[in-house]
């Protein structure tokens, strides 16, 4: 039996590791009447996600597929990410990233950096209809990617979580460290669950250096 690794750090994808929300602003340009509508109820919580971002991408037309990775190419990423995948490579710490977002967008803009992660989560897509279907085997409660369901693939003594806004909800709230920004460190603060507050990797980054160092009794 492999030994449980003490930590697992489980990232989101879009507003995280990328500098804006690209998935949010992919649907606002591929289905912008029914974006407006539905994205004010899912941020609300009046709509979950599962039904919303489905009901958003079974909207999109399957010839508009293409277009995805020319949208996405120009994307940018945080500043640090890269050099903190090297931290956590350097430790044996395993990152695994968890976006709800569409896995085309997301494999675009990180490249070449995919081989260092442990596992990549995101919504796949038929394009054999006339309309996209969001094809993601781990669909549950109000998730199309159940990020909670994912983390569970993966047992460890701690789970770090790191995110920005509602799809990071259930896993922050599952998670014993959680770094939170944006809409996600407003809706922890309602849940009144701890967190920590970050601008780029390089605060993680450091966090984590003071963190594992007062942990670490040699």
């Amino acid at each position: 039996m492999a030994p449980i690794p003490h930590c697992v750090v489980f990232c989101d994808f879009d507003g995280t590791i990328t500098e804006e929300e690209t998935f949010v602003a992919m649907l606002k340009q591929f289905t912008p009447a029914l974006s407006a509508k539905l994205m004010p109820e899912m941020y609300a919580r009046k709509l979950t996600l599962r039904e919303g971002v489905r009901q958003l991408l079974e909207s999109i037309p399957s010839k508009c597929y293409e277009d995805f990775i020319p949208y996405a190419e120009p994307k940018k990423m945080r500043s640090g990410f890269p050099e903190f995948l090297a931290f956590l490579a350097d430790r044996n710490v395993p990152f695994v990233l968890v976006s709800g977002g569409v896995r085309i967008v997301v494999e675009t803009v990180i490249g070449d950096l995919a081989p260092q992660m442990a596992g990549i989560y995101a919504v796949d897509l038929d394009t054999s209809g006339e309309m996209l279907k969001p094809i993601t085997p781990y669909e549950d409660g109000n998730e199309l990617v159940a990020k909670v369901k994912v983390m569970g693939e993966y047992p460890c003594e701690q789970a770090i979580a790191i995110g920005d806004s509602i799809t990071d909800l259930n896993m922050a709230l599952h998670a014993p460290l959680v770094f939170a920004r944006d809409r996600l460190a407003l809706y922890l603060d309602e849940s009144e669950k701890t967190y920590v507050p970050w601008h780029d990797f390089h605060d993680i980054r450091t966090y984590l250096e003071r963190y594992w160092a007062e942990d670490d009794p040699d």
